[in-house]
C-alpha cells in the first residue's frame, strides 16, 4: 500500500481562494442522493487564478459550471481525493458542482450517512469531502443556504443550520424545506437531519430579550427521556450569559439523538447532533453518571457556539483553540452547578489515567499537534483534557475578572474569525497587560513536566523555603526541552492544621508582597518559569507543613519531601480539599508501589494499619461531602499504578489491588455494612447533589463488601438490586454481585439483560459491565458476546462497550498468553473495514506496548506488524500502528 502522507503545521499556506456563499440542495431517495452545490468563489489576492483544487472522497462527479457554463472532462483534473479546475476565471465567479453520494452504504459514519432509518451528517474534521467538492479546511467560511427535499412520510423532519426560512409539499408525496444559515462557518459545522422524529419543545429568554425556540429531536418513543436534556441546555444558555456574557444568536436552536455517531456529540451551528446516550435518560435506565455526562456535553456543545463557531480554528493543528477551551468552560459550569472539588478531582484523575500515559507513549504530541497523518486521531485527551488545564492556568495566574476580560477581548478581536492558539493568548496577555514569559511552550512541547519541590525552615530567621525544579521528559521527535511556566498554588498550614495568612517571600533575591489588597491570603501562586528556583517565605513562625499545588494549578508530576506524617496531617486538615483528597491518593500510591515490590519478591502483603485507620477516618467523618468521601475511599487505578513503574506488571498490581480492597473490606465490614443501611431512599430520584452524593457513597461501600464474596454481602446487594428504584442503585448492586464468579453472578446479569433488552442504552451498560471484569480469562467470555444478539459492529457505542470495555481490564487485556492481545488484533483489522474512526481508537490500546517486559512486548508487537502488513489498512488505524511501533 502507499505509505499515507504526514502534514505538518510548518506547511500551513493561505487558501487560494475564499467563498462567499454555499447554496446546496439535498435530493435524498432510498438508493443514492444527488447533491447540487453552488459556490461563489474569489481570489484571494484579487487578479490572480492559480488552479483551484477541492476535497473529495467516496463522491461520483455528475457536472461541473463555472458561470453556468459546463465544464467538458478535459477543463478539469479528477482523481480519488481532489477535483481541480486548473484554469479558473480571474475575480469573482459561481461554481456550481452535482454529486451523486450513497449514505445507505456508508459505515464510516462521517459525511451524509443513514442511521436507523434516518439521514444524518457528521462532518467534523474532514467528512463535508464525503457530500460534495469542497475546499475542506476550517478557515474557509461561508453563509450557507440549504435546500432538502426527500419523501414526506419516510422523512417528514427535515433540519439543517440555521433559521427555517420556506417549506413546502411537492408532487409524488415529497416535500421540501430550506434553511438560511446567517453566520459565516467553515463546513465542519454544516449539518442536515432528515428522518421520523418528534421533539420535545421548549423556550428561553435571553438577557437582552430574544425569544429562542428550543427543540429536542429524537425517536417518538424516546421524547420523554429528553427532560433533563432540556433541562441542562437551559441552564447553560444562563450560565454562559452570567458568567462570560454570552448570548445565544438566534431564534433557534435544534439538538438531535443519533444512536450510530463516532463522537460525543457535535456543535454544528444551531443543529447540535448528539450520540443518544449524551441526551437519553431517565431514572429507570440512566445513571447519576449518565445524567452528569448529559449535563457536561450538553453545557459543552452550547459553549461552542462562541469558543468554536462564532470564533473558529485557522487549520485543525489549532483544535486546542476551540476544544481545550469549550472543555475548560464545561468543567466549570458542571462544577458551578454541582461540587467544584468533587468536579476537580473527577477531571484530574481522568488527566492522570489517560492524558499523562499518552504524553509518556509513542503517541506524544503537544496541545498544538506539529503534524498528522488522519486528523481524526487527534481528536486526543492531550488536545482536549491537557488543553483545558492550559486555559485553566490562565485563570490562575490572571484570577477571574482577568480571565474574563481576557475572553471579552478576544471575541471582540476576533469573532467571525479563524484564529490560532496565540490570538487566544495574545487576547489574553493584552487584556491584563501580563507578563507570560515562556508560557506559550504548552502548545508546542509534548510530554509531562515534572516538578520537585524541597522544603527548609529557617526558625532563627523565620523563613520557609520552597526549591523548585522543573524538567521534561523526552518524547518522539521532542528529545530536548526548554522550561514552561508553570503557577504552582501553595498555602502553609500551622502546627493545629490552620492557614497560616502569607504576607511576602523572597524571589530571586527580591522581596514581593504576597498581596495586592487589603484581603488575607493563604493560598499565593508561585510563577516558576526556570529550570530551578527559589522561593522564601517571610515571618513564617513555626515549620509549616506545606500544601502544594493547590487545586492542582498545573497538569504535572508533583514529587515531593512531603513526609508519610505530613501527609496524613494534610489528609486531616488540608483546607484545600482538593489537596486532602490528593494527600490520601500520594499515600496509596506509595503504599500500592511497596506491596507490589513485596509481591514482585513473595514477600507477604501486610496493610499498614495507619492506612486503614486514615480510610476509616474519612469514611466516618459526618462532616464530609459524601460525594468528597466516595472519591476519598477509591483507591488509584491499575492503570495509574502501573504507569509509575519503570516495568508495568498488570498481574502484581492487580493481586496488590484486589488484597487492598479485600482487607479494607474485611476490617471496615461493620462501617461499610452501616453506610449501605444509612444511605438508602425511599424517596423518588432526584438529580442534585444532596442525592447524588448519597448514593455515590452507599455504592461504593456496597462494592467494598461485594468484592469479599461473603453470603451475607451477597444477600445485601441482592437486597438492593431487587429493591432499586432507579438504574444508579440497581446497576451498582449488580456490579458488586457481578465481581465474584458463580450462579449468583450468572443469574443476575441473565435478570437484568431481561429487563432491560428493550433499551440499547442500558444492554451497553450490560455489556460493560461484563467486559471490563477481572475475572480469570474473561477473554472468552467477551468473544462469546460478540455473536449475542443485541452486539453490533457497526455500532460505536456497542463497540466502545464490549471491545473498549475489555481493554480497560489491564489484567486480562495484558494476559499472559497473549490472548487479551490477539483479541484486540482481530477485532481491529474487522472494524477497519467498517469504520475507520472506531479502529484507530481501539488500536491505540497497544500504543504502549513497550512499557511491559519483554514476552508481553512480543506478543502485542506481533498484533501491531500484523496490522500495519494488512491490505487496505486504513489511514486512521496505519497512523497510530505505525507510530507505535517506531518508538
Amino acid at each position: 500500500m502507499e505509505t499515507p502522507k504526514e502534514i505538518f503545521l510548518k506547511d500551513y499556506k493561505m487558501p487560494d481562494y475564499y467563498f462567499d456563499t454555499v447554496d446546496l440542495k439535498f435530493y435524498l431517495e432510498e438508493e443514492k442522493t444527488i447533491v447540487s452545490s453552488k459556490i461563489s468563489v474569489y481570489p484571494r489576492i484579487e487578479g490572480s487564478s492559480p488552479p483551484l483544487v477541492l476535497d473529495g472522497q467516496d463522491l461520483r462527479l455528475v457536472s461541473v459550471k463555472l458561470n453556468g457554463k459546463a465544464l467538458k472532462e478535459e477543463d478539469y483534473h479528477l482523481d480519488v481525493r481532489h477535483l481541480t479546475i486548473p484554469s479558473p476565471p480571474s475575480g469573482k465567479y459561481d461554481l456550481e458542482i452535482v454529486t451523486e453520494i450513497h449514505p445507505q452504504k456508508n459505515t464510516s459514519l462521517e459525511g451524509l450517512y443513514k442511521s436507523s432509518g434516518n439521514f444524518c451528517t457528521q462532518c467534523e474534521a474532514e467528512g463535508f469531502r464525503k457530500i460534495t467538492f469542497y475546499q475542506d479546511r476550517p478557515d474557509i467560511m461561508a453563509k450557507y443556504t440549504v435546500r432538502i427535499e426527500a419523501d414526506k412520510s419516510l422523512y417528514p423532519v427535515l433540519l439543517s443550520n440555521g433559521n427555517l426560512a420556506e417549506q413546502g409539499d411537492l408532487e409524488d408525496g415529497r416535500h421540501y424545506a430550506i434553511w438560511e444559515d446567517p453566520f459565516k462557518k467553515p463546513c465542519y459545522l454544516f449539518a442536515l437531519v432528515a428522518g421520523q422524529l418528534q421533539s420535545r419543545d421548549d423556550a428561553f429568554i435571553t438577557r437582552s430579550g430574544r425569544n429562542v425556540s428550543l427543540r429536542i429531536w429524537t425517536p417518538a418513543e424516546d421524547v420523554p427521556k429528553t427532560a433533563h436534556a432540556m433541562y441542562s441546555l437551559k441552564a447553560a444558555m444562563k450560565w454562559d450569559e452570567d458568567v462570560f456574557g454570552l448570548e445565544y444568536d438566534l431564534d433557534l436552536f435544534n439538538v438531535v439523538a443519533v444512536p450510530d455517531f463516532n463522537m460525543g456529540a457535535m456543535e454544528n451551528k444551531s443543529l447540535n447532533i448528539f450520540n443518544s446516550k449524551l441526551v437519553l435518560a431517565s431514572p429507570e435506565t440512566a445513571t447519576d453518571a449518565d445524567y452528569a455526562a448529559i449535563l457536561g456535553v450538553i453545557g459543552h456543545e452550547y459553549f461552542h457556539n462562541w469558543t468554536g463557531n462564532r470564533v473558529t480554528c485557522r487549520d485543525w493543528f489549532q483544535l486546542s483553540l476551540k476544544e481545550g477551551l469549550t472543555v475548560f468552560r464545561d468543567q466549570e459550569f458542571s462544577s458551578d452547578m454541582g461540587s467544584r472539588t468533587v468536579k476537580r478531582i473527577a477531571d484530574v484523575s481522568n488527566l492522570r489515567n489517560y492524558q499523562f500515559p499518552q504524553d509518556a507513549g509513542p503517541m506524544a504530541h503537544p496541545v498544538r499537534p506539529h503534524s498528522y497523518i488522519k486528523m481524526d486521531n487527534f481528536y486526543t485527551v492531550t488536545v482536549y483534557e491537557k488543553g483545558a488545564e492550559v486555559v485553566r492556568m490562565y485563570k490562575t495566574l490572571l484570577g477571574s475578572q482577568g480571565f474574563r476580560k481576557g475572553m471579552d477581548l478576544y471575541f471582540k478581536r476576533h469573532d467571525g474569525q479563524a484564529v490560532t492558539c496565540e490570538d487566544f493568548f495574545s487576547a489574553m496577555r493584552d487584556a491584563n497587560d501580563a507578563d507570560f514569559a515562556n508560557f506559550l511552550s504548552w502548545y508546542s512541547q509534548a510530554g509531562t513536566p515534572v516538578v520537585k519541590i524541597n522544603t527548609s525552615y529557617n526558625s532563627e530567621a523565620h523563613t520557609f523555603s520552597l526549591k523548585i525544579s522543573q524538567e521534561i521528559p523526552p518524547t518522539p521527535g521532542q528529545s530536548v526541552k526548554e522550561p514552561t511556566f508553570i503557577p504552582v498554588a501553595v498555602g502553609l498550614l500551622d502546627s493545629k492544621g490552620k492557614d497560616i495568612l502569607l504576607s511576602s517571600l523572597y524571589h530571586n533575591g527580591t522581596l514581593q508582597s504576597v498581596s495586592n489588597s487589603n484581603q488575607p491570603v493563604y493560598t499565593t501562586v508561585l510563577r516558576v518559569t526556570k529550570k530551578e528556583e527559589e522561593f522564601v517565605f517571610t515571618d513564617i513562625f513555626e515549620r509549616p507543613v506545606p500544601s502544594l499545588l493547590r487545586g492542582y494549578s498545573a497538569p504535572v508530576r508533583l514529587e515531593s519531601d512531603l513526609t508519610e506524617s505530613d501527609l496524613f496531617f494534610l489528609l486531616a486538615n488540608d483546607s484545600d480539599e482538593f489537596n486532602r483528597w490528593e494527600a490520601g491518593q500520594i499515600l496509596a500510591r506509595k503504599l500500592m508501589l511497596n506491596l507490589v515490590d513485596d509481591f514482585q519478591h513473595n514477600k507477604p502483603l501486610v496493610l499498614n494499619p495507619n492506612f486503614v485507620n486514615g480510610f476509616k477516618s474519612i469514611l466516618c467523618d459526618l462532616s464530609l461531602d459524601k460525594e468528597f468521601v466516595a472519591k476519598a475511599i477509591t483507591l488509584p487505578g491499575e492503570g495509574e499504578i502501573m504507569d509509575m513503574m519503570k516495568i508495568a506488571d498488570p498481574d502484581a498490581v492487580h493481586a496488590v489491588r484486589t488484597f487492598i480492597r479485600n482487607q479494607l473490606a474485611s476490617e471496615l465490614r461493620l462501617e461499610f455494612f452501616n453506610t449501605v443501611v444509612n444511605n438508602r431512599s425511599t424517596e423518588t430520584y432526584v438529580f442534585n447533589h444532596p442525592n447524588l452524593a448519597r448514593r455515590a457513597l452507599k455504592n461504593i461501600a456496597l462494592a467494598y463488601l461485594g468484592c469479599l464474596g461473603e453470603q451475607e454481602f451477597t444477600e445485601l446487594a441482592l437486597h438492593e438490586y431487587k429493591s432499586a428504584t432507579n438504574m444508579t442503585e440497581q446497576f451498582a448492586a449488580l456490579a458488586a454481585i457481578a465481581q465474584k464468579p458463580g450462579k449468583t453472578r450468572d443469574d443476575v446479569l441473565a435478570d437484568f439483560y431481561g429487563k432491560w433488552k428493550h433499551d440499547f442504552l442500558v444492554v451497553n451498560k450490560w455489556f460493560a459491565l461484563q467486559s471490563t471484569s477481572d475475572i480469570p480469562g474473561n477473554v472468552e467470555n467477551v468473544r462469546k458476546l460478540l455473536n449475542h444478539p443485541a452486539f453490533d459492529l457497526r455500532n460505536p457505542n456497542k463497540v466502545y462497550s464490549l471491545i473498549g470495555g475489555f481493554c480497560g481490564s489491564p489484567v486480562n487485556f495484558h494476559a499472559k498468553d497473549g490472548s487479551g492481545y490477539e483479541f484486540l488484533g482481530e477485532l481491529v483489522l474487522q472494524l477497519d473495514k467498517l469504520n475507520p474512526q472506531v479502529a484507530s481508537r481501539m488500536v491505540s490500546a497497544f500504543s504502549r506496548w513497550k512499557r511491559y517486559d519483554e514476552s508481553r512486548q512480543n506478543l502485542a508487537k506481533a498484533q501491531l506488524e500484523k496490522i500495519v502488513s494488512s491490505n487496505g489498512l486504513s489511514e486512521n488505524v496505519f497512523e497510530i500502528a505505525s507510530k507505535s511501533l517506531a518508538v
